[in-house]
């Protein structure tokens, strides 16, 4: 749509609000509310003021005045609101220079899309997320000087099936049984279907949807591919859907990656692609049906998974899930159809557009604008300088001895190991002015100050486990 356009369609629709969405630095959704009477087309142009320094990884207080510039191509109608309201997703600039800000994932990710057509390697790069999440009953958590505790619940729960809840009915998904039983083993169908529909409400092409492994509600829903961008903002509108589905019945979501222990954790594997003029740049008649190219983007992923993990995998809960021996592929390589492997090449139509790579350590506490430019670029910078990925590994990888592993590369154990290869390895981030040293330095601090540190301060519960008797 036109700024034009948006406002008939404010009108036509009724609409007695209008929601100004933007993410912050980590990926969270900030909005604030105006009333239709202070919207024409000049705020296409000139945009809404508003505190950046409020805003986590953003503006000094002394620098805080910033702008939004609202998207008129994302104007869609809230379907949660109680009163008819427009939201509109924007951009962040800068109010003095009128440059768009170089912290803005959403700029970084345009960016990102600028500097694949710059190469003239291609002109669109898809992406496809597969986010895994929670569907919990409850949840509590806290933490003091002298206590700290975390509970969370489930009516799915298999560590439930001896309470008397007048009646206990069974049909509690067993762990890591949990893909993918019919009802009434799987209770959250329903919830599941009306997610999707609201996702389908405001523009988004879902493929499908499913109990995952996990006990406790875990579940998966498929948005159909698009351009980076776009799929980037799909995820936020995928976010806000399912927490606020789930709240509708009086449940909650999390997408931390391993919230229970001793099952499977949330993943979120990326499907990718490069194509130009139409045509699908991935297929070819190499292994897996791949091209050249293809082989060189794999290379590209590979070679800096490590400072990607800083992005794609971006709390310390992230390394609860990357442990070796478990379900999270933590070992550097790539196959055809091997979900053991970092990288696969799904083999499930022989079509050249359906060609694609699945990049398979990410989680859903990505923040999409950054993770899918990280890895774009990475992909990239894998076709410009023809890396190769190595040969393929065929084999079940969580089988394979330690000397046979011993010549394949590993992800990252920890935040602080991730952020600490970001900062070794972001040249490849920088090129096309896509990130800047101010963001990665910002990235890194952030993290470490806010994360990592915090986490080092304080007692873990099992700690009084191993070492209260010593």
């Amino acid at each position: 749509m036109t700024p034009k356009e948006v406002i008939e369609f404010m009108k036509k629709q009724g609409a007695v609000a209008v929601d100004f969405k933007f993410n912050d630095f980590l990926g969270l959704w900030q909005h604030f509310t105006t009333s239709p009477s202070e919207i024409d087309e000049s705020v296409f142009e000139e945009g809404l003021g508003f505190d950046g320094s409020s805003i986590r990884g953003w503006q000094p207080i002394h620098a805080s005045d910033m702008l939004v510039m609202p998207d008129p191509a994302t104007a869609v109608m809230d379907p949660f609101m109680k009163d008819r309201t427009l939201s509109l997703i924007c951009n962040i600039v800068d109010p003095i220079t009128k440059e768009e800000y170089s912290r803005d994932p959403r700029n970084i990710a345009r960016k990102a899309e600028a500097y694949l057509k710059s190469t003239g390697i291609g002109d669109t790069a898809n992406f496809g997320p597969e986010p895994e999440f929670f569907i919990l009953d409850d949840i509590r958590y806290g933490q003091n000087q002298h206590s700290g505790y975390y509970f969370l619940d489930s009516v799915e729960g298999q560590w439930n099936t001896g309470r008397d809840e007048k009646p206990n009915l069974g049909y509690k998904p067993r762990y890591k049984e949990g893909y993918f039983p019919v009802g009434p083993t799987d209770s959250q169908q329903d919830i599941r279907t009306e997610m999707v529909l609201m996702m389908e409400s405001v523009g988004y092409r879902v493929e499908r949807q499913h109990h995952e492994v996990a006990t406790a509600g875990q579940a998966e829903i498929d948005m159909r591919f698009l351009p980076l961008v776009r799929m980037a903002d799909a995820l936020m509108w995928f976010k806000y859907i399912v927490k606020n589905v789930a709240r509708r019945h009086n449940k909650t979501v999390t997408f931390m990656p391993k919230p229970i222990f001793g099952d499977n954790g949330s993943g979120m594997h990326v499907h990718q692609s490069i194509w130009k003029g139409g045509e699908p740049l991935f297929a070819g008649d190499g292994y897996g049906g791949m091209s050249e190219l293809a082989m060189h983007y794999i290379g590209g992923i590979l070679k800096h998974a490590g400072a990607l993990a800083a992005f794609t995998n971006p709390t310390t809960n992230s390394y609860r899930r990357l442990v070796p021996g478990f379900e999270a592929p933590v070992n550097l390589a790539y196959s055809s159809r091997n979900r053991s492997a970092a990288v696969r090449i799904p083999m499930y139509s022989p079509s050249p557009k359906a060609k694609r790579i699945e990049v398979r350590f990410p989680d859903p506490t990505c923040n999409g604008y950054l993770g899918f430019a990280a890895m774009l670029m990475a992909g990239l910078d894998g076709i410009q300088k023809r890396l190769s990925p190595g040969e393929p590994l065929d084999k079940d990888i969580y089988s394979l001895t330690p000397e046979e592993l011993k010549d394949v590369p590993g992800m990252p154990a920890s935040l602080d190991e991730a952020l600490d290869n970001l900062k070794n390895d972001h040249e490849f981030l920088l090129k096309g002015d896509v990130f800047t040293e101010d963001v990665v330095e910002t990235w890194i601090e952030y993290k470490m100050s806010a994360e990592v540190s915090a986490m080092r301060l304080r007692p873990h519960p099992w700690e009084f486990a191993l070492y209260f008797d010593a």
